[in-house]
């Protein structure tokens, strides 16, 4: 049995990413899961959040805005509306769209559409940030417990 997988993570403008990995782990609608060399196929719905996975025994993180995961025969194929590496967040920007997002969802009434709409702007902007300083730099992440 192979011991990586191929992540792929492709946005409508580019690919953000294409490598060899040993696990991922997703933030899906139905909750969070892991892949591991030999899984089965898998297909699942993304939510806002961040894409885990695990290259020479070092866990690393990308932030992913939405979108699709597709598991084949020795590979991950993620399909998301907007996706960074940690090293590709511009902290200004984010923290200027946090700003914008937070104005907005003060000014929405809770039952319209643009408060929904603000909500997610809200949590793209603080998960961006949160990821860059955590992660910024191309640094690994660091945590303990179970491994992805």
């Amino acid at each position: 049995m192979a011991k990586t997988l191929l992540l792929e993570i492709v946005t409508p403008d580019r690919l953000v990413m294409s490598r060899d990995v040993e696990s991922v782990t997703g933030a899906g609608f139905a909750g969070d899961f892991t892949i591991l060399p030999g899984h089965v196929p898998f297909l699942s719905a993304l939510r806002v959040g961040t894409l885990a996975y695990r290259l020479g025994g070092t866990l690393h993180e990308a932030f992913v805005g939405g979108g699709v995961a597709d598991v084949g025969p020795g590979r991950v194929l993620v399909l998301a509306e907007a996706a960074e590496l940690p090293e590709e967040i511009d902290l200004d920007r984010a923290q200027k769209a946090r700003d914008r997002a937070a104005a907005r969802l003060e000014a929405a009434r809770r039952d319209n559409v643009e408060f929904a709409r603000a909500k997610t702007a809200l949590q793209r902007a603080v998960l961006r940030i949160r990821l860059h300083e955590a992660l910024g730099a191309g640094r690994p992440a660091k945590r303990s417990g179970p491994r992805p």
